[in-house]
């Protein structure tokens, strides 16, 4: 099956999975701490995604997928649903080097704080460099084409930046991984 259409079919799969899952809540045990689960089962994501797996097993060789997902209000009103799967296979057969940029961009503290600050909706390089323990004008700059080179940031007209909204929810993805 080519990469598309079984990206297709995954993304089918969720969709279906997504309109049978219940009603979200809080709690998510399997992590230790709180976050969206359905009402009478913790790993309601992941068993769905099993049961979506195991549906047709004759029809790949594909030993698992990851899916993440969400749905995001940010402080600016901003709305932004986002989800994206991959076949385990895949995964294992591309270059992991090629994420290294990507990584290496979040990789600072002050990237960190510049990302949460445009997304708290400062979005301009002047507000940016207002907020205190970020750095010289210069080393903001720099920080701000790091992330912009990276595609964590884009420009969206003179000295005004923000993430792509298909960057918003694997962001979000990598600091909750990224939690202790």
């Amino acid at each position: 099956m080519e990469l598309e259409e079984r990206v297709v079919a995954l993304e089918r799969r969720l969709t279906a999975l997504e309109n049978t899952a219940g009603p979200a809540d809080s709690g998510a045990r399997a992590a230790g701490r709180p976050g969206p689960e359905a009402a009478d089962d913790p790993l309601w994501a992941l068993e769905s995604l099993k049961a979506q797996l195991a549906a047709d097993p004759g029809e790949r060789t594909e030993d698992g997928a990851v899916v993440y997902t969400g749905a995001v209000t940010l402080p600016t009103l901003e709305r932004y649903e986002w989800q994206f799967g991959a076949f385990t296979g895949e995964l294992f057969e591309e270059d992991w080097g090629d994420a290294a940029e990507s990584f290496a961009a979040l990789g600072h503290p002050v990237r960190l704080r510049l990302l949460r600050e445009v997304l708290g909706g400062r979005r301009t390089a002047a507000e940016l460099a207002e907020l205190a323990e970020v750095g010289t004008t210069g080393q903001i700059y720099h920080h701000l084409r790091q992330l912009t080179g990276a595609g964590w940031l884009k420009t969206v007209g003179r000295g005004r930046y923000e993430v792509p909204g298909a960057r918003v929810v694997p962001l979000l993805v990598l600091l909750t991984a990224a939690r202790p």
